[in-house]
Formats: structure tokens, sequence, C-alpha cells
């Protein structure tokens, strides 16, 4: 890329760092910011620098919040302390979030245990959730990490480490999605709606 000038040639290379985002897309993001007016600019590079100076895990569940102390959910009254939703990551708490129906806590792991990637069980948040459920109050931890291998590793792992508290631990159930067709369904999803079906 030496016919762009060096520090575009950076910005392009800062953006394709980014999850997702290959070198085009990058191409288009650095030049979309060239565009920008000097303000536009500032403030999109102040909005950066300080959502990486004030937010930070929740000391309780570990999601993302701002502040010293505890998430708005871990303090809410509104919520059941004695449940405890495990989620890999915080964008998980905004999914189901979304559906309105969950009203307990939650704990966000930030990484499932992964072999492939180097990712052990030290390198996610389990301590703090043992610690949690073993303070008490707790009646059942829900695991809702996704349905892939990884997730389900993590799972079983978690419902290992929790089973001598004596507390139920469940898991999300998962199968056909509403809308659509049985014919269109993997093996393992059919397995898996057929294991959680429920009287009618």
């Amino acid at each position: 890329m030496e016919y762009f000038p060096p520090a575009l040639e950076t910005l392009v290379e800062q953006f394709a760092r980014l999850p997702g985002v290959g070198l085009k897309s990058a191409q288009r993001l650095a030049f979309y910011v060239l565009s920008l007016s000097q303000e536009e600019a500032d403030t999109f590079a102040r909005a950066i620098v300080e959502a990486k100076r004030v937010i930070h895990c929740c000391p309780v569940c570990q999601n993302l919040t701002e502040g010293d102390g505890p998430c708005a959910v871990c303090r809410s009254p509104k919520r059941d302390p004695s449940t405890i939703c495990v989620v890999a990551d915080p964008k998980d708490v905004v999914a189901l979030e979304r559906s309105r129906e969950y009203q307990g806590l939650y704990h966000v792991l930030h990484g499932v245990i992964s072999p492939l990637c180097h990712g052990g069980p030290g390198d996610l948040h389990i301590k703090s959730l043992v610690e949690r459920v073993a303070a008490g109050g707790v009646a059942e931890v829900i695991m809702a990490t996704n349905p892939d291998t990884e997730g389900e590793a993590t799972a079983m792992y978690l419902a290992r480490l929790l089973k001598p508290f004596q507390v139920r631990v469940t898991r999300l159930a998962y199968g056909i999605p509403v809308g659509s067709h049985l014919e269109y369904a993997d093996d393992a999803t059919l397995m898996r709606a057929l294991e959680g079906r429920q009287a009618m």
C-alpha cells in the first residue's frame, strides 16, 4: 500500500484489526473517517478514548458498566437475586434483555473455554461466579453459552464446578427457530428440539 500516505496506511491497519473487518472494509472506513469534518473526527476520536477510559467490568457480574459500583442490573431491586444467567460476552446480556422475559441477574465470563484458541478456564471470570454461588442465596444458575462445541464444554465445566453448592443448574433450551421449517433444520438441532420437548 505504498500509494497511501503512511498515516492513512496506519489508519487502515488499525481498522483491519477489528473483528470481522477485512482489508477492503478497513479502507472504506479509513476513507470515511478522512471525509469527516475536523469537528466530527475529533468527536469520534473522543468517543473512543472516553469509552475506553470510563467503561470497565462490574465488580459483581463482570458486565460492562460506568462508575465504581455495580452495574444497573446488579443494583436494581426489581431483579431476582436467586437466579444467575451465565453468558459468554456482554453482547449476550443485550440479546437476553431484548426479550424482556428474564428478571434475574447475570454473570459474564468474557469468553469460553477454547483449547484451539488457547482459552482455558483461567482466562475467564469463573472464580467470581463460584464465589457468588458459594456466598448463598442463589437457587438456579442458567447456562446461556452458545450451543457450539466451546459453549457446551464451558457449560459442562461450570456445571461440574457448581455441583457441590446444591444449586439447580439449567441450560437454555434450543431447537427449531420460530417461523422456520423442519426440512431446513440440521440433525443436531432436531435432536435437541426432541430432547427439549414440552407438554402442551
